[in-house]
């Protein structure tokens, strides 16, 4: 039996009493007897979707009634550090609770989507089947509730974030991230970013709705916006079916997609730290913005937290061995070169990352990545320190600003939150 709850912001923003108490009506709906949970939260790089605050709540308020495990969905990830724990979900849950993902080995593969299908998802370009699987925890224990929480938002590879994505992707195996994520780069990242149904979330619903129905899993959703510039939370979604996941992500476009009038010649965008430690995700910075940045234009990427390139220190050896080239290079390398053939999400990621030379790329870490680093992967550099002179980040607003010297800029605090793109590219892609 499907369910669905939602309240969306009625003045600026939901706030924390307004959250737990949707958060406690949704226990009192689907959780009054539970007596084993298991909850499928982000790691830190979704810190600001307000999922760690919705993870501690539901601990505090279900933990004298039952046993509650959680797993971030790491994907391709790193397990979380004690440390990052904390930042996101609080002092308050004991560390044992938590169980790490290791999308390598821990994956129970469950059913395939047809090599016919995936050839008619990606308009005729890849003939492959894709392995449908889950982490073990999923299948090997008897759950009387497992929640999904985390946040809608655009997104390169799918369209829009979330739903089954945190399942198969999230807390998934290596055939189905590597061959999701090709074939999203396979049909076109223009075609999918802010888009609701594409090929990429038909192969994955399809998989979920096949293969892992049976199981008693809830979502919970968050969308994220802006008021008088600062974050705030503008709705949540709890519910069991796709009409939950699209109700939210239709206020996600609403709330994170940026249509501008005229394209951008430079644009600076800055990544936190503590969330873009890689540009695995600090390239969300190209994919986020490119859609809206001119032929001939700059994109400066202001990345005081970057320590290396992959998430997993294998796909980091693959992008250090074969750059950020062109589409078609990539492309190429894919077809003679057996370890990248094998790993197809590192292969999406390169085709990710490119400007396919329509503009320039400059990243600006601070000294753990050096300039022979980022020149090795195909991207200009310069130094953090030297840059945010030029583009101090404190005197900037999101958006257009017109600095001293007359230069314009469009700046972005954090392109995880959002999706830029003209008006005509939107509207004709």
């Amino acid at each position: 039996m499907t369910f669905s709850l939602h309240q969306t912001a009625e003045n600026a923003q939901i706030n924390d009493t307004q959250l737990c108490a949707l958060i406690d009506q949704y226990i009192a709906t689907r959780l009054s007897t539970a007596k084993r949970v298991l909850l499928l939260p982000p790691d830190l790089t979704r810190f600001h979707s307000k999922a760690g605050f919705i993870t501690q709540h539901l601990y505090q308020q279900l933990k004298d009634q039952c046993e509650i495990q959680i797993m971030p969905a790491l994907g391709t990830h790193d397990p979380m550090t004690d440390k990052e724990l904390d930042m996101m979900f609080g002092t308050d849950i004991p560390k044992s609770c938590f169980k790490p993902h290791f999308w390598r080995k821990d994956v129970k593969k469950v059913g395939q989507i047809s090599s016919e299908r995936m050839l008619a998802l990606s308009e005729g370009k890849l003939n492959y089947t894709m392995d449908v699987g889950v982490n073990k925890l999923l299948l090997d224990e008897d759950w009387d509730a497992i929640v999904s929480i985390g946040q809608i938002v655009p997104h390169e590879v799918i369209g829009m974030a979330n739903y089954t994505k945190n399942i198969l992707i999230g807390v998934g195996g290596e055939d189905t991230i590597h061959k999701s994520h090709f074939l999203g780069a396979a049909y076109g990242m223009e075609r999918i970013m802010g888009r609701i149904l594409t090929p990429v979330r038909q192969a994955l619903n399809e998989g979920f709705d096949q293969y892992l129905a049976h199981l008693p899993i809830d979502f919970i959703f968050t969308v994220l916006g802006k008021h008088q510039d600062e974050l705030a939370l503008k709705g949540v979604f709890c519910g069991n079916s796709y009409a939950t996941y699209e109700q939210a992500s239709l206020l996600s476009q609403q709330q994170n997609l940026n249509l501008l009038d005229k394209p951008i010649k430079k644009a600076v965008v800055y990544l936190d730290p503590t969330e873009f430690k890689t540009t695995w995700l600090g390239n969300k910075s190209i994919y986020r913005t490119r859609m809206a940045i001119a032929d001939g234009g700059e994109l400066i990427v202001l990345a005081p937290g970057l320590k290396r390139f992959g998430e997993d220190i294998s796909i980091d050896g693959l992008i250090r061995k074969f750059g950020y080239r062109t589409t078609d290079e990539t492309l190429a390398a894919i077809d003679n070169n057996p370890d990248l053939k094998d790993n197809l999400s590192a292969a999406a990621h390169l085709i990710h990352g490119t400007s396919d030379n329509r503009f320039t790329v400059t990243y600006c870490p601070k000294d753990e990545v050096s300039q022979q680093e980022i020149e090795q992967v195909n991207y200009q550099y310069c130094h953090y320190d030297e840059m945010v002179q030029r583009y101090p980040i404190e005197s900037l607003k999101n958006g257009w600003n017109t600095l001293p010297d007359g230069e314009e800029i469009f700046y972005v605090s954090n392109p995880a939150l959002g999706l830029w793109t003209t008006k005509e590219n939107f509207e004709n892609q």
